[in-house]
């Protein structure tokens, strides 16, 4: 399977400081600045039928985060949508994952990099569902993390930045030991935020209830998904979300690039059932993104 090939052992071309570069070739310097000091933003994006879902909106993110990391992107943002599509018709892609990411370079090797170069590739490849397609209509299992989402005073928490992710990767890999798909994050407050890559939603009465986005990513997803909730008159509540409610809530989902519309059933103690909303929604957004033509 080619999700067992090694990333640096694969063929096709990345978009690579403005041109496309054979995929072995697309290399850094072991003393690159991002990845020693995590100066470095990237984006995750989909793409069905030979168009990228909200390409535009993904690029206006990818500069957000830039900025709000004082790093300044060679190229405009629409040069960053051609490279995109470039690199997407140069793999042969249909459907398809696509990684842009923007980094300091190796000029300084200290906290300090106001001079280093920064260097921007955009790789795609194929990638089916995040999670095993039957697991995932049954509902998908999350553990609780023991790692808390920052407060917007110590982390740039709106951009999506590598940094921010390490305790991502550590609550999903102790996760995963345990048994679980993913992790329920809570935030610095001890309220509910997200799973370790993607927005969450609960259903009661009818009614979606999502956690504010204040100190963590307002997905590309999870607003697409709030539009098309709307559209079928669904009401959603964007609040603050305690631990203790989750008992009182009767579904649960996941939603981001990666995950799409990921039904739950089970966060730690709490038990939940993928009902109509979760499934329906879970159709429609299916629906909206395979309705792209190219």
């Amino acid at each position: 399977m080619s999700a067992l090939i090694p990333f640096d052992d694969r063929d096709g071309f990345i978009w690579y400081n403005g041109a496309l570069v054979p995929w072995r070739d697309a290399r850094i310097h072991v003393l690159t600045h991002g990845l020693h000091y995590g100066s470095c933003v990237f984006e995750g994006q989909r793409a069905y039928n030979g168009v990228v879902f909200k390409l535009k909106e993904h690029t206006e993110r990818l500069f957000f985060s830039a900025r709000a990391m004082g790093i300044t992107i060679p190229y405009t943002e629409d040069q960053i949508n051609e490279a995109a599509c470039a690199v997407l018709k140069a793999q042969g892609l249909a459907d398809g994952y696509l990684r842009p990411v923007v980094w300091r370079g190796s000029e300084m090797m200290a906290v300090s990099a106001q001079h280093n170069k920064i260097h921007v590739a955009i790789a795609a490849w194929a990638w089916p569902s995040y999670f095993d397609p039957e697991v995932k209509r049954r509902g998908i299992k999350l553990d609780i993390a023991r790692w808390k989402r920052p407060s917007p005073e110590t982390a740039p928490c709106h951009a999506k930045a590598a940094g921010l992710y390490m305790i991502c990767t550590l609550s999903k890999h102790e996760a995963e030991a345990k048994g679980y798909q993913d992790a329920m994050m809570y935030d610095y407050r001890g309220l509910v935020a997200e799973a370790t890559g993607a927005n969450v939603f609960f259903v009661k009465d009818d009614v979606l209830h999502t956690p504010t986005p204040d100190c963590f990513l307002n997905g590309i997803t999870r607003q697409t998904v709030i539009e098309l909730a709307k559209t079928r008159q669904i009401a959603v509540v964007e609040r603050a979300i305690r631990p203790d409610e989750m008992a009182g809530f009767s579904e649960c989902f996941l939603v981001g690039t990666a995950a799409e519309v990921t039904p739950v059933s089970e966060v730690g103690p709490y038990r939940f059932t993928p009902g109509r909303i979760s499934l329906t929604l879970m159709d429609d957004y299916a629906g909206l993104v395979r309705a792209q033509k190219a």
